[in-house]
């Protein structure tokens, strides 16, 4: 499956971003992948309970920029359609998701953990929200999700000025629950999955629909992707993506 490995034992399901030479930048296939595997756990009863995590040291260095780059020179909404899927797929989720977070969190590396119901990261890692910074705005839903999380102010410094946000940080505002030494991320998140495991799937899934306005969530991923789309193909977007290649090349 590409660059997405994936584990299932004792009611847990481990999807591992794996492609860490790219610090697990994600790809349109493995927007793809990503969204098929959650669908399929979604149906899968023996599944209970999943963990996301990283390959290497960093958990998610955001997009890969080279999707930005052809979409801006194509067709935005088209190229689309996969992170529409994964932001779906992840969004609705209907059973007990799992983050285990280290080094860099990037974009949609830090968004989609707004969409897990437990996060847990490392002291050091590095969450950082460089939409503005590419001429692009917010995905995922985080317009609201992020703000309603950690109030107007700290969101819009996190977006507007692109300040980066440590994992101890990160726990003090509330986007995780515990911020420990980069080599117990996994085992506690492992941890708290095997404990969830045990208890009544039935009950954890109602609980999790009680706890989450669906409607709203959607409404703000429908907002966020019709203007980020409109932004991709943006003179200043394009400039940013030049910038990047060039930098790169």
């Amino acid at each position: 499956m590409a660059d997405i490995r994936i584990d299932s034992a004792d009611g847990i399901a481990t999807l591992l971003l794996a492609r860490p030479d790219k610090k697990n930048a994600i790809t349109d296939p493995m927007y793809a992948a990503f969204a098929d595997a959650l669908a399929a756990f979604a149906a899968d009863a023996a599944v209970k309970v999943v963990v996301v995590t990283g390959e290497g040291p960093d958990f998610c260095a955001g997009n890969d920029i080279s999707m930005f780059a052809a979409a801006a020179g194509g067709d935005p909404a088209a190229s689309m359609i996969n992170v529409r899927r994964f932001l779906d797929a992840i969004s609705t989720f209907p059973k007990p998701l799992v983050a285990a977070v280290t080094g860099r969190a990037i974009g949609i590396g830090a968004t989609m953990l707004l969409h897990c119901d437990l996060v847990y990261l490392a002291e050091d890692a590095a969450l950082l929200l460089p939409f503005v910074d590419l001429g692009l705005v917010p995905e995922a839903g985080s317009s609201r999700l992020l703000p309603d999380r950690i109030g107007h102010a700290r969101a819009f410094a996190l977006f507007g000025l692109g300040e980066p946000l440590t994992g101890t940080d990160a726990v003090a505002l509330g986007i995780g629950n515990a911020a420990l030494p980069a080599a117990d991320i996994l085992p506690a998140a492992q941890a708290a999955a095997r404990r969830l495991a045990a208890k009544p799937s039935a009950a954890l899934i109602a609980t999790k629909a009680l706890m989450r306005d669906a409607d709203a969530v959607r409404a703000a991923i429908d907002r966020d992707t019709a203007a980020f789309v409109e932004r991709l193909s943006s003179p200043e977007a394009t400039a940013a993506f030049a910038a990047f290649a060039a930098r790169k090349g």
